[in-house]
Protein backbone atom coordinates (compact mmCIF):
# COMPACT_ATOMS: atom_id res chain seq x y z
CA UNK A 1 0.00 0.00 0.00
CA UNK A 2 2.65 2.73 0.91
CA UNK A 3 4.07 1.80 -2.68
CA UNK A 4 1.02 2.32 -4.86
CA UNK A 5 0.77 5.67 -2.45
CA UNK A 6 3.77 6.88 -3.60
CA UNK A 7 2.81 6.16 -7.17
CA UNK A 8 -0.49 7.34 -6.84
CA UNK A 9 0.97 10.58 -5.18
CA UNK A 10 3.79 10.91 -8.18
CA UNK A 11 1.33 10.76 -10.58
CA UNK A 12 -0.97 13.34 -9.75
CA UNK A 13 1.85 15.95 -9.33
CA UNK A 14 3.29 15.48 -12.84
CA UNK A 15 -0.38 14.95 -14.12
CA UNK A 16 -1.43 18.24 -12.39
CA UNK A 17 1.49 19.64 -14.93
CA UNK A 18 0.09 17.73 -18.02
CA UNK A 19 -3.14 19.16 -17.00
CA UNK A 20 -1.97 22.53 -17.45
CA UNK A 21 -0.23 21.96 -20.45
CA UNK A 22 -3.68 20.52 -22.07
CA UNK A 23 -5.61 23.39 -20.79
CA UNK A 24 -3.10 25.35 -22.80
CA UNK A 25 -3.88 23.17 -25.98
CA UNK A 26 -7.68 23.58 -25.19
CA UNK A 27 -7.83 26.90 -24.98
CA UNK A 28 -5.81 27.88 -28.27
CA UNK A 29 -7.93 25.26 -30.00
CA UNK A 30 -11.09 26.29 -29.13
CA UNK A 31 -10.26 29.94 -30.00
CA UNK A 32 -8.49 29.46 -33.62
CA UNK A 33 -8.59 25.47 -34.15
CA UNK A 34 -4.90 25.91 -33.76
CA UNK A 35 -3.20 23.10 -32.22
CA UNK A 36 0.20 24.36 -30.85
CA UNK A 37 2.56 22.11 -30.55
CA UNK A 38 4.81 24.86 -28.65
CA UNK A 39 3.00 24.88 -26.08
CA UNK A 40 5.62 22.72 -23.98
CA UNK A 41 8.14 25.63 -24.81
CA UNK A 42 6.53 27.99 -22.75
CA UNK A 43 6.95 25.24 -19.89
CA UNK A 44 10.56 25.27 -20.49
CA UNK A 45 10.68 29.02 -20.96
CA UNK A 46 8.99 29.74 -17.77
CA UNK A 47 11.09 27.66 -15.45
CA UNK A 48 14.44 28.36 -17.20
CA UNK A 49 14.04 32.31 -17.38
CA UNK A 50 12.99 32.20 -13.42
CA UNK A 51 16.34 30.21 -12.79
CA UNK A 52 18.57 32.33 -14.56
CA UNK A 53 17.46 36.02 -13.21
CA UNK A 54 17.17 33.97 -9.54
CA UNK A 55 20.78 33.26 -10.61
CA UNK A 56 21.61 37.08 -11.66
CA UNK A 57 20.21 38.33 -8.33
CA UNK A 58 16.50 38.73 -9.18
CA UNK A 59 14.12 37.63 -6.06
CA UNK A 60 12.37 34.51 -6.59
CA UNK A 61 8.99 35.57 -6.43
CA UNK A 62 10.01 38.63 -9.20
CA UNK A 63 11.90 36.57 -11.31
CA UNK A 64 8.78 34.08 -11.73
CA UNK A 65 6.82 36.96 -12.40
CA UNK A 66 9.12 38.26 -14.81
CA UNK A 67 9.23 34.76 -16.48
CA UNK A 68 5.58 34.25 -17.15
CA UNK A 69 5.33 37.66 -18.48
CA UNK A 70 8.37 36.93 -20.80
CA UNK A 71 6.23 33.80 -21.74
CA UNK A 72 3.17 35.70 -22.47
CA UNK A 73 5.75 38.10 -24.72
CA UNK A 74 6.70 35.17 -27.00
CA UNK A 75 2.87 33.47 -27.10
CA UNK A 76 1.73 37.10 -28.50
CA UNK A 77 4.65 36.90 -30.77
CA UNK A 78 3.46 33.59 -31.76
CA UNK A 79 0.33 34.24 -32.73
CA UNK A 80 0.81 37.41 -34.45
CA UNK A 81 3.96 36.82 -36.67
CA UNK A 82 3.84 32.83 -36.99
CA UNK A 83 -0.01 32.43 -36.66
CA UNK A 84 -1.31 35.23 -37.72
CA UNK A 85 0.52 35.19 -41.18
CA UNK A 86 -0.39 31.90 -42.12
CA UNK A 87 -4.62 33.21 -41.98
CA UNK A 88 -6.17 30.75 -44.23
CA UNK A 89 -3.87 28.21 -44.01
CA UNK A 90 -4.90 24.21 -43.65
CA UNK A 91 -4.84 22.96 -40.21
CA UNK A 92 -2.18 20.81 -41.21
CA UNK A 93 0.34 23.94 -42.29
CA UNK A 94 -0.49 25.42 -38.77
CA UNK A 95 0.31 22.39 -36.86
CA UNK A 96 3.72 22.69 -38.87
CA UNK A 97 4.31 26.08 -38.12
CA UNK A 98 3.76 25.53 -34.28
CA UNK A 99 5.90 22.53 -34.59
CA UNK A 100 8.61 25.01 -36.15
CA UNK A 101 8.29 27.69 -33.39
CA UNK A 102 8.51 24.88 -31.25
CA UNK A 103 12.39 24.07 -32.80
CA UNK A 104 13.36 27.92 -33.13
CA UNK A 105 12.42 28.28 -29.58
CA UNK A 106 14.39 25.31 -28.12
CA UNK A 107 17.67 26.57 -30.48
CA UNK A 108 16.63 30.02 -28.63
CA UNK A 109 17.07 28.75 -25.76
CA UNK A 110 20.43 26.98 -26.46
CA UNK A 111 22.17 30.17 -27.29
CA UNK A 112 19.95 32.46 -24.37
CA UNK A 113 20.45 29.97 -21.60
CA UNK A 114 22.89 26.72 -21.81
CA UNK A 115 22.31 23.03 -22.58
CA UNK A 116 22.11 22.09 -18.80
CA UNK A 117 19.64 21.07 -16.34
CA UNK A 118 18.41 23.78 -13.89
CA UNK A 119 16.76 23.66 -10.62
CA UNK A 120 14.93 26.03 -8.22
CA UNK A 121 14.90 25.89 -4.65
CA UNK A 122 11.70 24.33 -3.21
CA UNK A 123 9.24 26.79 -1.55
CA UNK A 124 8.59 25.50 1.48
CA UNK A 125 11.42 23.12 1.88
CA UNK A 126 12.84 19.69 0.96
CA UNK A 127 11.79 17.67 3.70
CA UNK A 128 9.31 15.09 2.63
CA UNK A 129 5.83 14.46 4.51
CA UNK A 130 4.85 11.40 5.60
CA UNK A 131 1.34 10.05 4.99
CA UNK A 132 0.17 6.46 4.90
CA UNK A 133 4.20 5.27 5.02
CA UNK A 134 4.67 7.07 1.27
CA UNK A 135 6.83 10.45 1.39
CA UNK A 136 5.22 13.63 -0.71
CA UNK A 137 7.21 16.77 -0.94
CA UNK A 138 5.53 20.10 -0.06
CA UNK A 139 6.61 21.09 -3.46
CA UNK A 140 4.09 18.38 -5.10
CA UNK A 141 1.24 20.07 -2.87
CA UNK A 142 2.00 23.59 -4.17
CA UNK A 143 1.73 21.95 -8.22
CA UNK A 144 -1.39 20.58 -7.13
CA UNK A 145 -2.58 23.72 -5.23
CA UNK A 146 -1.30 25.83 -8.04
CA UNK A 147 -3.32 23.79 -10.53
CA UNK A 148 -6.33 24.05 -8.66
CA UNK A 149 -5.94 27.53 -8.85
CA UNK A 150 -5.45 28.27 -12.06
CA UNK A 151 -7.70 25.62 -12.96
CA UNK A 152 -10.63 27.84 -11.13
CA UNK A 153 -9.09 31.67 -11.94
CA UNK A 154 -9.70 30.51 -16.11
CA UNK A 155 -13.14 29.12 -15.17
CA UNK A 156 -14.10 32.52 -13.33
CA UNK A 157 -12.36 34.52 -16.45
CA UNK A 158 -14.20 32.61 -19.15
CA UNK A 159 -17.64 32.39 -17.06
CA UNK A 160 -17.80 35.54 -15.45
CA UNK A 161 -15.86 37.95 -17.82
CA UNK A 162 -16.77 39.82 -21.29
CA UNK A 163 -13.31 38.48 -22.43
CA UNK A 164 -14.25 35.23 -21.50
CA UNK A 165 -17.60 35.30 -23.11
CA UNK A 166 -16.14 36.92 -26.46
CA UNK A 167 -13.61 33.48 -26.02
CA UNK A 168 -17.05 31.72 -25.82
CA UNK A 169 -18.32 33.10 -28.75
CA UNK A 170 -15.39 32.99 -31.34
CA UNK A 171 -14.67 29.22 -30.37
CA UNK A 172 -18.70 28.62 -31.12
CA UNK A 173 -18.73 30.66 -34.21
CA UNK A 174 -16.01 33.30 -35.49
CA UNK A 175 -17.65 34.54 -38.01
CA UNK A 176 -20.78 34.96 -36.08
CA UNK A 177 -18.61 36.50 -33.30
CA UNK A 178 -17.07 39.45 -35.84
CA UNK A 179 -20.22 40.45 -36.86
CA UNK A 180 -21.90 41.09 -33.75
CA UNK A 181 -18.51 42.92 -33.30
CA UNK A 182 -16.11 40.88 -31.35
CA UNK A 183 -12.86 40.92 -32.38
CA UNK A 184 -11.30 37.87 -32.77
CA UNK A 185 -8.07 38.77 -33.77
CA UNK A 186 -7.45 39.84 -30.45
CA UNK A 187 -9.34 37.33 -28.39
CA UNK A 188 -7.33 34.38 -30.31
CA UNK A 189 -4.43 36.87 -29.21
CA UNK A 190 -5.21 36.88 -25.75
CA UNK A 191 -5.76 32.90 -25.78
CA UNK A 192 -2.01 32.56 -26.95
CA UNK A 193 -1.16 35.18 -24.30
CA UNK A 194 -3.03 33.30 -21.62
CA UNK A 195 -1.73 29.66 -22.58
CA UNK A 196 1.47 31.12 -22.84
CA UNK A 197 0.93 32.16 -18.69
CA UNK A 198 -0.60 29.30 -17.43
CA UNK A 199 2.49 27.04 -19.53
CA UNK A 200 5.14 29.55 -17.92
CA UNK A 201 3.10 28.90 -13.95
CA UNK A 202 3.55 25.47 -14.67
CA UNK A 203 7.01 25.46 -15.40
CA UNK A 204 7.45 27.61 -12.33
CA UNK A 205 6.04 25.01 -9.76
CA UNK A 206 7.84 21.88 -11.67
CA UNK A 207 10.80 22.75 -12.12
CA UNK A 208 12.46 22.53 -8.24
CA UNK A 209 10.94 18.56 -8.75
CA UNK A 210 11.57 17.22 -12.19
CA UNK A 211 14.76 19.55 -13.25
CA UNK A 212 14.28 22.14 -16.74
CA UNK A 213 16.37 22.34 -19.64
CA UNK A 214 16.07 23.67 -22.82
CA UNK A 215 14.14 20.59 -24.13
CA UNK A 216 12.18 19.33 -21.79
CA UNK A 217 8.76 21.26 -24.11
CA UNK A 218 8.95 18.14 -26.21
CA UNK A 219 7.97 15.66 -24.11
CA UNK A 220 5.55 18.10 -21.85
CA UNK A 221 3.52 19.04 -25.28
CA UNK A 222 3.47 15.49 -26.78
CA UNK A 223 1.70 14.68 -23.02
CA UNK A 224 -0.09 17.56 -22.73
CA UNK A 225 -1.51 16.85 -26.46
CA UNK A 226 -2.29 13.13 -25.08
CA UNK A 227 -3.94 14.56 -21.65
CA UNK A 228 -6.05 16.92 -24.09
CA UNK A 229 -6.96 14.28 -26.75
CA UNK A 230 -8.10 11.66 -23.68
CA UNK A 231 -9.93 14.53 -22.34
CA UNK A 232 -11.95 15.26 -25.32
CA UNK A 233 -10.02 18.46 -27.32
CA UNK A 234 -11.83 21.69 -26.58
CA UNK A 235 -13.26 20.61 -23.15
CA UNK A 236 -11.06 22.34 -20.28
CA UNK A 237 -12.86 19.60 -17.62
CA UNK A 238 -11.53 16.93 -20.23
CA UNK A 239 -8.31 18.26 -19.99
CA UNK A 240 -8.12 18.10 -16.65
CA UNK A 241 -9.16 14.97 -16.23
CA UNK A 242 -6.90 13.43 -18.75
CA UNK A 243 -4.08 15.25 -17.38
CA UNK A 244 -4.21 13.39 -13.85
CA UNK A 245 -4.64 10.32 -15.77
CA UNK A 246 -1.82 10.30 -18.46
CA UNK A 247 0.15 11.18 -15.26
CA UNK A 248 -1.36 8.22 -13.05
CA UNK A 249 -1.01 5.76 -15.43
CA UNK A 250 2.85 6.73 -16.39
CA UNK A 251 3.78 7.13 -12.69
CA UNK A 252 2.41 3.19 -12.51
CA UNK A 253 4.11 2.36 -15.39
CA UNK A 254 7.44 3.26 -14.27
CA UNK A 255 7.08 1.59 -11.04
CA UNK A 256 5.38 -1.35 -11.74
CA UNK A 257 7.12 -2.04 -15.28
CA UNK A 258 9.75 0.07 -16.08
CA UNK A 259 10.78 3.77 -15.92
CA UNK A 260 11.39 2.56 -19.79
CA UNK A 261 8.34 2.73 -20.73
CA UNK A 262 7.52 5.85 -18.57
CA UNK A 263 7.67 7.82 -21.96
CA UNK A 264 5.62 5.31 -24.15
CA UNK A 265 2.46 5.98 -22.16
CA UNK A 266 1.19 9.15 -24.06
CA UNK A 267 2.15 7.54 -27.10
CA UNK A 268 0.16 4.62 -26.24
CA UNK A 269 -2.82 6.84 -25.04
CA UNK A 270 -3.14 8.72 -28.14
CA UNK A 271 -3.13 5.55 -30.18
CA UNK A 272 -5.87 4.24 -28.13
CA UNK A 273 -8.15 7.08 -28.76
CA UNK A 274 -7.52 7.16 -31.93
CA UNK A 275 -8.74 3.47 -32.17
CA UNK A 276 -11.19 3.30 -29.36
CA UNK A 277 -12.58 7.05 -28.81
CA UNK A 278 -11.81 9.52 -31.27
CA UNK A 279 -13.85 11.99 -29.24
CA UNK A 280 -11.77 11.23 -25.76
CA UNK A 281 -13.88 11.39 -22.69
CA UNK A 282 -15.59 14.44 -22.87
CA UNK A 283 -15.57 15.29 -26.30
CA UNK A 284 -18.78 16.65 -28.09
CA UNK A 285 -20.33 14.59 -31.26
CA UNK A 286 -21.62 17.97 -32.57
CA UNK A 287 -18.18 19.28 -32.98
CA UNK A 288 -15.98 19.09 -36.21
CA UNK A 289 -12.40 20.10 -36.05
CA UNK A 290 -8.53 19.06 -36.90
Amino acid sequence: MPELLQFLFSGLTVGAVYALVALGFTLIYNASDVVNFAQGEFVMIGGLTTVFLALSGVPLPLAAVLAVIASVLVGLALHRFAIETAHGASAVALIMITIGASIFLRGAAQVVFDKRFHSLPHVFGADPIRFGGAAILPQSLLVLAGAAVILVLLWAFIDRTLFGKAVIATAANKLAARLAGIDTRRIVGLSFAISAAIGAVAGVLVTPITLTSYDVGTLLALKGFAAAMLGGMGSATGAVVGGLIVGLLESLAAGYLSSQYKDAVAFLVILAVLFAMPRGLFGKASVERV
